[in-house]
C-alpha cells in the first residue's frame, strides 16, 4: 500500500500503475458518456422515422437525456464523496450499458426512451470522476486532471455529432446505440480495474428530502424550457411548469439551509469564487447550447434562403469538431495563462475570446472556413472557462464537498445548455414568416447579438466578483487539510 499526498492530505492509494491509468480512464469513461448523451441530437429526424412519430415527440430522446442528468447529477455527486464512489460509477456505466443496448433494439419508442433516460445517468458522472482524482492524485497532478475532466462534456458533444451522424447514416440509428454499447462496455470493463475505493471517510445520511424536492423542481423548470417553443411561452402549460419550478426551488433553498447533511451545501455560495464559478458555468452552458443550436442549423439551411451553406447533417457536425479541438487546447492554455497573468484573470480573458468569436458569427458567418474559424474561437473560449472553473471551487470548499460542489455546478452548466437551446429556437422562431420552414438571415444575427450581450455581462461579472484575496474559510480548509496530511503521514510511517 502507498502513501500518497494529495489535496485530500495523506491517503491509502492504488498501486503507482493504477494510479498512471486513471485520470486516462476517468476522461474516457466521461468523454464515453458525453459522446453517448449527444446520440439524440443529430438522429432526431432519423427516429422520428423510425419509430413513426412526429419531430416534437422525437425531441424527447434529448430532452429525457438531459433531464435525467440534471436530475441525478446533484445525488450521484453526494454519494460521489462518500465511501460509495467506485460503486456509483460502475453501476452508472452498468446503467448506461444497458440503456444503449435498450435503444439499439427494435422494441419500439418507448422502450427507446427509456434506454435514452438511462444514458443520461452519464451526465452525472464528471463530478464523481473529479473527487476520484482529487482524492488520489497529488495536489500537483490533480489540478490539469480536474480541468482535463471538466470539459469532457464539452468535447464529447464536438466529437459524438460527427461520429454518430456518419455512423447513422451508414447503419442506420440501430447501428449508432450499438457503437454507443460497446464504447460504453470497454469504459466500463476499464473502470472495473482501474478506479479505486474512495479514502476513509464518513458515511453520511442522503437528503432524500432535499433530492426529491430538487429533481421535482429541475424536473419543471427543463420540461418547460425544453418545450417553451412547442407548447408556446404563453401557454398555462409552459407559465405553469416555470412557476411551480421557481417555488419549489425557493422551498428546495429553505430545506437545504436548515438540513443537518444537506444534498448540496448552499452556504459555500457566500464564497465570492464560489459564486463567480457557479454563475460563469450557467453562462457559458446557455452560450454553448446557443451557438450550437445556431450553428448545426445554419450550415445546413438550404442554399435556397440566400444565406444557408446546405451542408449534410455528418458534415454539419465535422462543424463541431474546431470547438472539441479549441476546449481540449484551452486546458493547456489555461494554466500558463494562469502564471502569466492570474486566476482571477482567466475567466475575463475567456469572456473577451467568447465575445469575439459571436462578434464574427453575428457579421462575419457566410462561408464555412468563416464557420470553422467562429467554433474553434468559441471552443477555446468555452474551454477557458470550464477548466477554470473546478479550480476555483476546489480552492474554496473542503475535500468532502468536492463531489457535491461539482455536481450542483454540472447542474448549472445543464440548466444553462437548455435555457440556450430554447433561446436560439424562440428567436429563429420569431424571424420565421407565417408558412416558411427557415428563419430568415437576421435571425442569426439577432440570435448572435444577444449572445455578445451575454458575454458582456459575464465580463462584468468575473471582473467584480471575484475576491483578490483567498477567503478565510480557504485558508482555514488549506491548514486542515495540511494537518490531515501531517497526521495521515505519521500514521503511515507507524505502520
Amino acid at each position: 500500500m502507498h502513501a500518497t499526498r494529495s489535496d485530500t492530505g495523506i491517503i491509502a492509494s492504488p498501486p503507482p500503475s493504477r494510479v498512471r491509468m486513471l485520470v486516462p480512464s476517468l476522461v474516457f469513461a466521461c468523454l464515453v458518456s458525453a459522446v453517448v448523451s449527444s446520440l439524440g441530437a443529430p438522429l432526431l429526424p432519423a427516429i422520428a422515422r423510425l419509430h413513426h412519430v412526429d419531430g416534437s415527440t422525437a425531441q424527447w430522446a434529448l430532452t429525457a437525456t438531459l433531464l435525467t442528468g440534471a436530475i441525478a447529477t446533484p445525488t450521484m455527486g453526494r454519494l460521489g464523496d462518500g465511501p460509495l464512489r467506485r460503486k456509483v460509477v460502475l453501476v452508472t456505466l452498468a446503467l448506461i450499458v444497458f440503456g444503449c443496448a435498450l435503444a439499439a433494439l427494435p422494441v419500439g419508442f418507448e422502450l427507446f426512451l427509456a434506454g435514452r433516460v438511462l444514458q443520461g445517468l452519464g451526465l452525472g458522472l464528471t463530478p464523481v470522476a473529479i473527487a476520484a482524482a482529487r482524492d488520489a492524485l497529488p495536489a500537483d497532478k490533480s489540478r490539469s486532471a480536474v480541468a482535463l475532466l471538466s470539459i469532457t462534456t464539452v468535447t464529447g458533444v464536438g466529437l459524438g455529432y460527427p461520429i454518430t451522424g456518419l455512423i447513422a447514416q451508414l447503419g442506420g440509428v440501430h447501428a449508432a446505440y450499438w457503437f454507443g454499447t460497446a464504447v460504453a462496455a470497454v469504459a466500463l470493463a476499464v473502470a472495473f480495474f482501474v478506479v479505486p475505493e474512495a479514502s476513509v471517510r464518513e458515511s453520511k445520511p442522503l437528503d432524500v428530502a432535499g433530492a426529491v424536492l430538487l429533481a421535482v423542481a429541475l424536473c419543471a423548470l427543463l420540461l418547460g424550457i425544453s418545450e417553451g417553443e412547442t407548447w408556446g411561452w404563453g401557454s398555462a402549460a409552459v407559465l405553469g411548469l416555470l412557476v411551480v419550478a421557481v417555488v419549489l426551488i425557493a422551498g428546495w433553498i429553505v430545506w437545504e439551509l436548515r438540513a443537518d447533511h444537506p444534498l448540496v451545501d448552499l452556504r459555500l455560495v457566500r464564497h465570492r469564487s464560489v459564486l463567480t464559478a457557479d454563475i460563469a458555468a450557467l453562462l457559458a452552458g446557455v452560450g454553448m447550447y446557443l451557438l450550437l443550436s445556431l450553428a448545426v442549423r445554419y450550415v445546413q439551411a438550404p442554399t435556397s434562403t440566400g444565406y444557408g451553406l446546405g451542408a449534410s447533417a455528418v458534415v454539419a457536425g465535422l462543424v463541431l469538431v474546431p470547438f472539441s479541438a479549441g476546449s481540449f487546447v484551452a486546458t493547456r492554455i489555461a494554466p500558463h495563462l494562469a502564471e502569466r497573468t492570474s486566476h482571477r484573470a482567466v475567466l475575463p480573458i475567456a469572456a473577451v475570446v467568447l465575445l469575439g468569436g459571436m462578434l464574427m458569427f453575428s457579421f462575419a458567418r457566410g462561408s464555412m472556413w468563416q464557420m470553422l474559424v467562429v467554433m474553434g474561437i468559441e471552443g477555446i473560449g468555452v474551454g477557458l472557462v470550464f477548466a477554470v472553473v473546478p479550480g476555483m471551487l476546489l480552492r474554496a470548499v473542503a475535500v468532502s464537498e468536492t463531489a457535491s460542489a461539482m455536481g450542483f455546478n454540472q447542474v448549472l452548466r445543464y440548466i444553462g445548455y437548455s435555457i440556450g437551446s430554447a433561446m436560439a429556437g424562440m428567436i429563429l422562431q420569431i424571424h420565421t414568416a407565417p408558412g416558411a420552414t427557415d428563419p430568415d438571415d437576421g435571425g442569426y444575427t439577432a440570435s448572435g447579438l444577444l449572445a455578445c450581450g451575454m458575454w458582456i455581462v459575464t465580463l462584468v461579472v468575473t471582473l467584480v466578483l471575484p475576491e483578490r484575496r483567498t477567503t478565510r474559510a480557504a485558508v482555514v480548509t488549506e491548514r486542515d487539510d495540511e494537518l490531515m496530511a501531517e497526521e495521515s503521514l505519521a500514521d503511515a510511517e507507524g505502520r
